[in-house]
């Protein structure tokens, strides 16, 4: 193929060069998934220790007050874990999460005694 311009570039180098824009975006994305996913995790953890739940209960709990709220689960868990580590949680936060945890434990009949 004889190109008749600096500027201009074949096929195979504009398909290469999208491909590797999609694959960049994807990896990023990527990243970004597993930096939540470890941070839901790491609120599980804080709700297993302080309220004595399940794994599976406390991603219930997490689920719940995201849906309840409309806050992103991955926010929810960072004001878990903000919590935990003695910062404020917003007052609708809270309320929802104190709920949610009391849900839990009369579902599952497990509680801090229990």
């Amino acid at each position: 193929m004889v190109m008749t311009s600096r500027t201009q570039r074949s096929l195979a180098e504009t398909d290469r060069d999208a491909v590797l824009a999609r694959l960049e975006q994807e990896n990023a994305q990527l990243r970004q998934a597993v930096a939540s996913h470890a941070r839901v995790d790491q609120a599980i953890g804080v709700l297993i220790a302080a309220h004595k739940l399940s794994s599976a209960a406390g991603f219930g709990v997490l689920r719940e007050v995201s849906q309840r709220t409309n806050v992103k689960l991955h926010a929810v868990a960072d004001a878990v874990i903000g919590r935990a580590l003695g910062r404020h949680l917003p007052q609708v936060l809270a309320m929802e999460l104190d709920a949610a945890v009391a849900r839990s434990r009369e579902r599952t009949g497990t509680g801090w005694w229990s």
